[in-house]
């Protein structure tokens, strides 16, 4: 496996075992995989209703899921991960509740922090989707009889979601990177083993240029999953070619 050989080649830099410099990697790697996975997928259910919401005719019911939308997308993702982490702690409410057996665990944190900004961006992709559905589509559904709940399941829904596409791609791989975060709360993640290795060493080199070198390899898996999803799903938006 030419990772394994890379990893060789980086441990041979600090004296170690090529053995350890594998299993640190494999582990941060799995725990970068947990917190892109785990919170796009309750991210994309939760962001379906939502989107809803915030096409709603109610205000109340808009303008809600607008603000919550709007506070997620407009900070940054590390000061939401330390106000869950750091700043939740100081009410004596929410250490003396339930909660508290999870809040106090950084992975939990992290997950609760990525589920709710990927949430919000999400919501607003599908919801802008939404609204650019062609109207023609939606009379020729009426005009069938569809009620406005079969309506929304069997085209709104279905063509917001191929249309998201290009741009839940982004936020699939601005997820991804933003997992980085997560070691300045403990968590040995990619850039978490990097840390420690260049904490252990004293080399910053060659442990940040193999964990941005694992970055770029699943940043391209990612892109060409999205293409392959685009070029099927998305195929009757390319122009035909003249014969």
């Amino acid at each position: 496996m030419i990772l394994d050989e890379l990893l060789g080649q980086l441990a041979s830099f600090f004296g170690g075992s090529s053995d350890t410099a594998l299993l640190s990697t494999s582990d941060g790697l799995v725990l970068t995989l947990a917190l892109q996975c785990i919170p796009l997928a309750i991210g994309l259910i939760l962001s379906i209703p939502l989107a809803f919401a915030r096409n709603s005719r109610r205000l109340l019911i808009r303008n809600s899921v607008w603000l919550y939308t709007y506070l997620f997308r407009g900070t940054p993702m590390l000061v939401q991960l330390f106000l869950i982490y750091y700043g939740l702690a100081q009410f004596d409410v929410v250490r003396s509740s339930w909660a508290w057996n999870y809040l106090r665990d950084p992975y939990c944190c992290a997950l609760l922090s990525f589920s709710l900004n990927t949430t919000a961006y999400t919501t607003e992709i599908l919801a802008g989707q939404m609204r650019r559905i062609d109207w023609r589509e939606i009379e020729a559904a009426l005009s069938l009889g569809m009620s406005r709940w079969l309506l929304n399941i069997r085209i709104v829904l279905p063509s917001a979601l191929r249309r998201s596409l290009p741009a839940y791609g982004n936020e699939v791989i601005m997820l991804l990177h933003g997992t980085s975060i997560v070691s300045l709360v403990t968590l040995a993640d990619i850039t978490g083993i990097a840390r420690r290795i260049y904490a252990d060493t004293y080399n910053p080199f060659e442990p940040f240029v193999m964990a941005g070198a694992i970055y770029l390899i699943l940043t391209w898996l990612i892109t060409q999953l999205f293409l392959k999803m685009e070029h099927r799903w998305l195929a009757f938006l390319r122009p035909i070619a003249s014969t």
